[in-house]
């Protein structure tokens, strides 16, 4: 199985394509052999978004950077059981 579709491969084989997009996340469509767009599978794209909206939220990207800093200090989670 090619890596790379055609854009005619696409209208031969185009619930096999989305199925192969599924199982691997996501498969390139070339036009005269120059890749020029992605099926990309639904956790794919979700995964994408989530990615982008904590790049996008100040406080989350200052607690990773504190995590790697080794500016945090981890508790267990049985804390949270306290009152």
């Amino acid at each position: 199985m090619k890596d790379i579709c055609s854009i005619t491969d696409l209208q031969r084989e185009g619930p096999a394509i989305v199925r192969r997009a599924e199982a691997k996340g996501s498969v390139p469509l070339a036009r005269n052999g120059r890749t020029v767009a992605y099926i990309i599978s639904r956790n794919r794209m979700e995964a994408i978004i989530e990615t982008l909206e904590i790049l996008g939220n100040r406080e989350a990207m200052k607690a990773i950077s504190d995590y790697q800093a080794g500016r945090v200090n981890m508790r267990d989670a049985s804390v949270l059981d306290e009152d």
